[in-house]
């Protein structure tokens, strides 16, 4: 009934299996890739028809995390998946980034891939494995596609490269000082496709060679590939790209001229208008049949191309009047918001952002569910892109993948830099309004969040700082590396390479490689040509930054204490009795973590103080020989008790009250009296035994009898 074609081959620490032909057998292509005990279901299908009028290729991918993969229910009122997680979109992104390049020129139908998630074994991610399976099933599909790709994980602990570290040593890093380096990389046999990473602060050479670290270690997985399509492969797809040159030669000899003097003009929204302007008067020189071709966009973007790349390749010279390596103008402000923590305006020839920063407590972390396991993040950075941001007008609504995955790649690149939760226990969350764009928002929100987030008075180790490169390589090899490139350079270009560090290193990369034939050389070369140019901005950056930077006055104060966890139980209380009556009493906000952590937090530092007496009263032990200010809540023929430490009680016996004989504790003290006593020790059965004598009731000093006998002497 099954015609089953399985291939393994042992990769790193794990075991890879491919296997086809049993599940989903009505897809164009099907595979399940299985790492260790990790497996997931990938499935392709492609529409065999070209939509009439399309004029780009409608490529979706999804990928599905399923609870039971890990043993596990969702959580929520309905109990079953549903919108997707941050996660689950990132890696779609992830997956579609290195294939989507490799569909053949011309190729406009549309292609379903979607990657389930069936098994976890908590050790091995299965994004990975995801885009092995995507990879696999589009191979054997029949589709136009010029794969196969793969794609692994590196880390970087010790000087070494780790092939594919576990989900668990990936787990946020910056606890992890041992652990330097996530990254992902995508390739072809020949060529890197697609690199994203968080790091912490890794030289050029040592990101470069986990870049062809990784490169190396897909190659096996390349092979499996390829052994399972001889095997499993359909019939490829009858598919041959349109061949409309003639369609093409008209358009450049319509509006050529036109079009070369639309480029010349720096400023983005003229240029825009003169390009539309352009594209409307070649339109008026085609014929009906020219215009109804489905094949006309692509001209047109053939002829634009042609344009920009030949004048950057050829006169160094790019379409903002800037040189090859030229970062355009920075203006960086701080406390731009009256109200708010922290905030920041960067803006960067025609991109701008507003970052603002709100500091928070312990209650406002973000509650993870994820297959691993539940988890806590006190660091979140939102990213807003709103279409008055380019001049459009458009529909206004939740985050889409794009803000996810631009916002991702911030929070990558100044987690970094960010405090242990212990010297700074504040929940951290940036929102980066883009108020305006002409090439890479993503790092303007990188070096406004910075900004924000020391005008906020967070303790950065050092601020963060990011640059876009492009690149346009020429089929006789000849290219040009950009440095912080305009949108339409990123949409005509053959590189988009996002680098944000520090002075001391990279803490992120993203790469998206949209041509075969990138080097190492000229990774290397892009590489140190971002350094200056981050280095550049970083010097910018520092002029909004020559003042001291104070703590908010409208941030929550925020400070910690250590109990032993033995005495969580009691500052708790019962049903919670303690910890509300502390809250009530103090007016701060307290919150106790299983390690006895416990974090005091309030705008009122009285309030804080507080609290803090109120908990140290209950889980901290009185000092024998120290001086203690009591109540007398009873008293007894043979002394009085006194409260004297938190809820402790302790008794001062009639002889230690005062240096003459009482007839009855009454004669000199009564209920409800403040009195100060030293705690002498306790006696055999753990009773605290009290002194009122030793202590001058005035002062609270300790009498001391050498004092005595001076003040005695004296009296003579």
């Amino acid at each position: 009934m099954f015609d089953v074609t399985k291939k393994s081959i042992q990769w790193g620490e794990e075991t890879l299996t491919l296997e086809t032909g049993k599940v989903a057998r009505q897809a164009d292509g099907s595979v399940i890739a299985t790492l260790g005990e990790t497996s997931v279901m990938a499935n392709v299908t492609f529409a065999r028809a070209q939509k009439p009028g399309q004029d780009f290729f409608p490529l979706t991918v999804h990928y599905q995390e399923k609870y039971y993969a890990a043993g596990k229910v969702p959580g929520g009122f309905f109990k079953r998946e549903a919108r997707p997680t941050e996660k689950e979109t990132l890696t779609a992104r992830l997956i579609d980034r290195p294939i989507r390049p490799l569909f053949v020129d011309g190729f406009k139908n549309e292609v379903l891939v979607m990657c389930t998630v069936l098994s976890h074994d908590l050790v091995n991610d299965p994004d990975m494995v995801a885009m092995i399976a995507a990879s696999a099933a589009l191979t054997l599909s029949g589709a136009p596609f010029m794969g196969p790709i793969a794609g692994c994980r590196v880390g970087f602990e010790d000087g070494d490269y780790i092939l594919n570290p576990t989900v668990d040593d990936m787990q946020d890093l910056r606890l992890n000082p041992e652990q330097r380096l996530d990254l992902v990389v995508a390739g072809t046999k020949d060529a890197v496709m697609m690199v994203e990473s968080e790091a912490y602060e890794l030289s050029e050479a040592e990101m470069l060679g986990a870049v062809k670290f990784a490169h190396e270690q897909i190659q096996p997985v390349i092979d499996l590939i390829i052994a399972l399509a001889e095997d499993a492969a359909k019939e490829p797809f009858d598919f041959q790209a349109p061949d409309y040159s003639e369609l093409s030669a008209a358009v450049k000899a319509a509006g050529e001229e036109q079009m070369r003097a639309a480029f010349a003009i720096t400023d983005k929204q003229e240029r825009t208008a003169a390009v539309a302007a352009a594209r409307a008067a070649i339109k008026e020189a085609l014929t009906e049949e020219q215009l109804e071709d489905g094949n006309l966009g692509s001209a047109m973007k053939k002829l634009e191309a042609g344009i920009l790349r030949g004048d950057v390749v050829k006169g160094g010279k790019r379409i903002d009047g800037r040189s090859t390596t030229d970062i355009r103008g920075i203006v960086a402000e701080t406390s731009m918001l009256p109200r708010t923590h922290g905030s920041a305006l960067f803006t960067r020839g025609e991109t701008q952002a507003l970052a603002v920063t709100t500091l928070g407590t312990g209650d406002d972390e973000q509650f993870i569910d994820a297959l691993h396991g539940n988890f806590k993040s006190n660091f979140l950075l939102h990213y807003n892109f709103p279409p008055y941001s380019v001049g459009e007008v458009g529909r206004v609504g939740g985050p889409g993948r794009r803000e996810i995955g631009h916002g991702k790649l911030a929070w990558r690149a100044l987690q970094a830099v960010l405090p242990a939760a212990t010297d700074f226990p504040y929940t951290i969350r940036i929102v980066s309004e883009i108020t305006e764009s002409n090439g890479s928002s993503s790092m303007a929100s990188v070096c406004g969040g910075s900004l924000s987030m020391m005008d906020a008075g967070v303790p950065l180790k050092s601020a963060v700082a990011g640059v876009a490169m492009g690149l346009i390589l020429e089929e006789d090899g000849e290219y040009a590396i950009l440095s912080d490139i305009l949108g339409d350079e990123d949409h005509l270009g053959d590189m988009d390479f996002k680098v944000a560090g520090t002075e001391n290193g990279i803490t992120s990369l993203q790469m998206d490689i949209k041509v075969a034939g990138i080097t190492p050389e000229i990774m290397e070369k892009a590489l140190a040509q971002a350094k200056d140019g981050r280095m550049h901005i970083l010097s910018e950056m520092g002029k909004a930054l020559s003042e001291t930077n104070e703590f908010s006055v409208h941030a929550p104060r925020i400070e910690t204490m250590n109990i032993p966890t033995d005495k969580i139980r009691e500052v708790i209380g019962s049903g919670g009795k303690v910890i509300r009556e502390i809250v009530e009493t103090s007016g701060a906000k307290v919150d106790i973590n299983d390690d006895g952590v416990i974090k005091i937090a309030s705008p009122d530092g009285e309030s804080i103080q507080k609290a803090y007496d109120m908990i140290y009263s209950i889980v901290a032990e009185p000092e024998e020989g120290q001086v203690y200010i009591g109540k007398v809540v009873k008293i007894v023929d043979f002394g009085a008790f006194v409260n004297f430490f938190g809820k402790r009680d302790g008794l001062v016996h009639v002889s230690q009250i005062e240096n003459r004989r009482l007839n009855h504790p009454s004669d000199v003290l009564k209920e409800g009296q403040e009195v100060k006593v030293k705690l002498l020790g306790f006696d055999d059965r753990g009773k605290v035994r009290l002194s009122m004598k030793v202590v001058d009731q005035e002062t609270g000093e300790e009498i001391v009898p050498e004092k005595k006998e001076k003040k005695e002497e004296g009296a003579e």
